[in-house]
Parts: structure tokens; sequence; C-alpha cells
């Protein structure tokens, strides 16, 4: 079973869900995200793929983008595993397309 943290940026995203979206997010990532991430293959309906445009450090893995809703859109990346041989997960951004929006440089 994979292990998950949140980023700052992701708990201040996801009160600003509404209710229903995150009865939504927290329903798709139950039943396809998870047992998606323990069998190492993603479903084509969540639409996971790389964030365009990242540079990420050497030896960090991508910064990945779900989708869990016609508007709704999830950021994460593999970290560091803290359970041996087990997938960790960390939660970047969740909300609609503005999560892709850069911040002040």
């Amino acid at each position: 079973m994979p292990t998950f943290e949140t980023a700052a940026h992701f708990k201040r995203d996801f009160k600003r869900l509404s209710p229903e979206d995150k009865k939504r997010f927290e329903d798709i990532i139950q039943n396809k995200f998870v047992p998606d991430v323990a069998v190492g293959q993603f479903r084509p309906g969540l639409r996971v793929k790389p964030v365009q445009g990242v540079n990420i450090p050497a030896g960090e893995s991508p910064i990945m983008e779900m989708t869990w809703a016609p508007d709704g859109r999830a950021t994460w990346q593999f970290g560091p595993m803290v359970r041996e041989g087990e997938p960790h997960v960390v939660w970047r951004r969740v909300g609609g397309h503005e999560i892709f929006v850069p911040g002040p440089a």
C-alpha cells in the first residue's frame, strides 16, 4: 500500500474545494489512484502525465498531474520511500486549471 504526505499548498488548496469536490477527489484517490500506484500503471481516465516546463533537480522524480474531474487537477510526485518496497506520494496542489498558473518569480 502506498504512503502519502501533503504539502502545505495542497492543504490550503484542499480546504478551498467544495464539499462535493472534496468527496469526488477522495473517491478517485481511494478507488482509482491508490490501486494504480500499487500496481505501477495508471488507467487512461486519470490522464497521469508529467507537468510541462518544470525544472526538476537531479535525482528527484518529475512532478506529475492527474485529472480527477472535468476541471479537477492534482499535482504530485514520488518521494523517498517511507516503508520499504512501497511507493511514497507527495501531494503538491489540487484544484482546477488555476493550479498551473505560475506564482511570483
